[in-house]
């Protein structure tokens, strides 16, 4: 449940060390205790002013704890420059407790720290979020606490001298969570390498696989979904009869009512009381106290009306009282039913990481010292061992090749479509594929320590670190239910004032229960769900795919979109492009060419093979084939000794390809990968093979400048190979030859400097990035990893969705817009005439039966304005 102890020089617990060859003492981190914080605007000034100060490569703000970790170039600043810029921003740090925290030494001479990891069930929302951080950071011992809520993972920072397990699961399980507990295969030995899950199983954690409690919680909600529309879709019938049918207002159809209601309110409908009173516990209030209040005061009425009609005015008149059992029958089912889709969306979160993991293979074959093979799980093998690896298998871990050739796939960590070839003392990483050539390698980095592992470390970073958008509706229930609650007492103790008579209590009650029945958030609560479920469909039927509210909210203020190259803005696979034939026989030359790639197996030979059988040239019989590893190829056919390869390997046999030089460069220059062939010693021509920019990459980077919305590239591939397709395209900014860690850079960059970045990208090396950026986009024909990290999937047409995806987005906040001024119209309106306030001067008051209506009215109109979402076009 721990790890080592986290020294200065180092990241802290949950920081990302991609470079970890560096230098010591090239990167520091420090935990800067903070003073004057209010709010998430503080937080995003004080991130923003850390980030701006000269070396700061990563500046993180836990508002729960009142502390930013600083990850920084110690050449380029200090701490006391770091406090200065905080101080600038306006906010103070805690500078004595800042002494004494760098006073603390371990025998590095740094502040010793360890890193707990909690598995919590029963987090739902950002309110529970902040909660349990809360409620951990006043832990004794604890200096940090980050919550992930797509993985229900706690990660805390804390001193293991003072702090103890038993009392952060007390905090988490007082806040009205649980912690599962650790596994006790989770303790592993000093020294021993993590095991990493066999190919297609989760990790686990807690002792827990995530998938299955992520399937528990979607089995639970649609079970308790599927019981509150049964019960409720009759209950509507009833109680929107008023009359049509025989019965229903009588006593047995109120009775039936009762019966339906109590059964999704004290069944399915339990869970959000709940809620609401761990919320109230700690004298706060979320989308969970709006449900209970709506809901509980619907129904509390309602069932006195059933059952103690006589309380209520004129009932010896045998006038029954209104009910209101199918408003809180419905708006339970809603909300669950919004629950659900929520579930959905943090599982497929949680399958990026899961993916990823799988990625790496369960065992490897070690090979001793006599050359015998061995299979072996992975947690068996050291650094220095010795692996074999086959062609079409994946490189379990990280090593450096002794003996053979590869063309590996790193499309993973590169973004390079092209395999990159391999030879002795070349570096291979876990979880890239081994396209041809079988090798052996020496293990370097095993467990942790891998190229793949940090990934996954930075795609569980980013997800938890990506502060939630705070949604309207709980920042408004903060002060909109107190305040109700507030005005319902005031008026029940003004009219008991008034008339504290038999019928004057009645008549209190009445305006009591009116004032929380208008006041009821139904509208509130759909003003969101509805358009966001509306959006999203109607994004689906484009093929879009939003992933909730909050990737909708955020899609909508995008003004900065930064591209992936290889598969998002290209194809994603080599083509023959170019071919020029000296002697002037184009078709004759890939004839030649074409029969000796046939003999490879690397795709840049598949890619020619296929361009010149599709231009008409005709592959014959090959004899004497030779592969020379990142210089070539050449055979024998009919008699003639073909090389297709780089000019200086040709140089060395004494071809001089000066004559084809200048268009080999000039090719290059456009992204193309010039091959020059020679025929029985003497130059022929060239071939030339590129990653060819899609059909509607350009239309697409035109639709998002008419939008306001700025675009950049960034890609793994060669500087020349992304400047010719970002001129091809007219991107003007560039970043290329950047690894995974430093595309999530880029996009923490350009947030740091205020732009909402959305990231476009459809390959397992693009998954951090995706999950940093404040809204990730992967196309939906790549990597499912990716597809899975993301917020938005384009599921048709590639990059071509994405500005409907965004303007589907800004108009679905102009409606959520719309709709929640709409509720506050009724509200506003209708509280003081449901409490009597006006009934002095007026005459005017509102019973509970107009109350109901009033509020109807509010939810009708809510749900009709979401449903114009439907007219939403894909071509504007």
């Amino acid at each position: 449940m721990t790890s080592r102890p986290v020294a200065e020089g180092e990241p802290a617990a949950g920081l990302v060390d991609f470079h970890q060859d560096d230098p010591p003492g090239t990167e520091s981190t420090v935990h800067l205790p903070l003073r004057g914080l209010s709010c998430s605007s503080c937080v995003k000034r004080v991130e923003r002013a850390l980030s701006a100060a000269p070396g700061v490569q990563e500046a993180v703000v836990n508002f729960a704890t009142e502390r930013a970790t600083v990850r920084f170039d110690p050449a380029a600043t200090d701490v006391e420059q770091l406090c200065q810029a905080v101080e600038g921003a306006g906010y103070g740090v805690a500078r004595e407790e800042l002494e004494a925290q760098l006073a603390r030494p371990d025998e590095g001479g740094a502040p010793a720290a360890e890193s707990w990891l909690l598995q919590i069930e029963g987090m739902s929302c950002a309110s529970c979020v902040r909660r349990v951080e809360e409620v951990l950071g006043k832990v004794p011992g604890v200096r940090e606490a980050n919550v992930n809520l797509p993985l229900q993972r706690a990660t805390v920072l804390v001193d293991p001298a003072t702090a103890r397990f038993e009392d952060l699961t007390s905090a988490v399980e007082g806040a009205g969570y649980r912690v599962v507990p650790p596994a006790p295969e989770e303790s592993s030995s000093e020294g021993r390498a993590p095991e990493v899950p066999a190919a297609g199983e989760p990790a686990k954690s807690g002792g827990i696989p995530h998938r299955t409690r992520a399937d528990g919680e979607q089995r639970a909600l649609r079970r308790d979904l599927t019981v509150a529309a049964a019960a409720t879709v009759p209950l509507l019938v009833l109680g929107m009869s008023h009359g049509a049918l025989p019965g229903a207002d009588g006593p047995l159809g109120r009775a039936v009512q009762f019966i339906l209601a109590s059964v999704v309110v004290w069944g399915p409908g339990r869970r959000f009381f709940r809620l609401a009173w761990v919320a109230a516990r700690h004298r706060t209030s979320d989308m969970n106290t709006l449900v209970a209040i709506g809901t509980g005061a619907a129904y509390a009425y309602s069932a006195v009306a059933v059952l103690a009609p006589q309380l209520f005015p004129h009932a010896e008149h045998g006038a029954l009282p209104h009910v209101y059992f199918e408003a809180a029958g419905a708006i339970l089912t809603f909300v669950l039913l919004g629950r659900l889709l929520e579930s959905r969306a943090k599982r497929r979160l949680s399958e990026a990481v899961e993916r990823l993991v799988a990625l790496q293979p369960v065992s490897a074959r070690r090979v001793d010292g006599a050359g015998h093979e061995e299979q072996v799980p992975l947690s068996a093998l050291r650094r220095g061992d010795r692996i074999a690896v086959r062609p079409g298998e994946r490189i379990p871990v990280d090593g450096e090749l002794v003996r053979g050739t590869s063309a590996a796939d790193e499309s993973m960590l590169t973004g390079e479509s092209l395999p990159v070839d391999k030879t002795v003392g070349d570096a291979v990483f876990a979880g890239t594929m081994n396209q041809s050539g079988a090798f052996v390698a020496r293990v370097t980095r095993v467990g942790k320590d891998t190229a793949l592992a940090r990934i996954v470390e930075a795609v569980e970073q980013a997800q938890g670190s990506k502060a939630p958008i705070a949604r309207l509706a709980d920042v408004v229930s903060s002060y909109f239910v107190p305040v109700v609650l507030a005005i319902a007492a005031v008026t029940l103790v003004t009219w008991l004032l008034l008339d504290s008579s038999p019928g004057g209590v009645a008549v209190a009650i009445e305006r009591f229960v009116a004032v929380l029945v208008i006041a009821c958030p139904c509208a509130l609560g759909l003003a969101t769900p509805a358009a966001v479920a509306v959006g999203t469909g109607r994004g689906a039927e484009l093929g879009v795919l939003l992933k909730g509210g909050v990737a909708l909210e955020t899609a909508s203020r995008v003004d900065l979109v930064l591209f992936d190259k290889t598969g998002t803005l290209t194809t994603g696979r080599p083509e023959l492009t170019d071919v020029i034939a000296l002697g002037g026989d184009e078709r004759a030359l890939l004839s030649l060419v074409a029969t000796v790639e046939r003999e490879s197996e690397h795709p840049v030979a598949r890619a020619i093979v296929a361009g010149a059988q599709a231009r008409g040239a005709t592959p014959e019989i090959a004899d004497g084939f030779v592969s020379v590893a990142g210089r070539g190829v050449e055979a024998q056919v009919a008699g003639r000794r073909v090389r297709v390869g780089t000019a200086p390997w040709l140089a060395e046999i004494g071809v001089d390809t000066a004559e084809l030089e200048a268009a080999a460069d000039e090719l290059a220059d456009r992204g193309r990968t010039p091959s020059f062939v020679a025929v029985d010693g003497r130059l022929a021509g060239l071939v030339a093979v590129a990653d060819r920019p899609n059909d509607v990459a350009k239309e697409t980077i035109s639709a998002l400048r008419r939008l306001g919305i700025e675009v950049a590239m960034v890609t793994g591939d060669r500087e020349r190979t992304a400047r010719a397709v970002a001129a091809e395209l007219g991107i003007d900014e560039v970043r290329a030859e950047v690894r995974p860690e430093g595309k999530r850079a880029i996009v923490a960059e350009h947030r740091a400097r205020g732009a909402v970045v959305a990231m476009v990208g459809d390959g397992i090396n693009d998954a951090p990035a995706l999950a940093a950026a404040d809204v990730g986009v992967a196309v939906g024909s790549g990597s499912d990893i990716a597809v899975a990290a993301a917020d938005v999937a384009l599921l048709q047409g590639g990059i071509g969705g994405l500005p409907v995806a965004l303007r589907l987005a800004r108009r679905t906040l102009g409606t959520i817009r719309q709709n929640l001024f709409w509720a506050f119209v009724y509200n506003v309106v209708g509280i003081p005439i449901a409490a009597g306030a006006l009934l002095p001067w007026t005459g005017w008051s509102l019973s509970p039966v107009l109350a109901s209506a009033a509020m109807s009215l509010s939810s009708v109109s809510v749900l009709l304005n979401s449903l114009r979402l439907r007219g939403f076009e894909r071509r504007r």
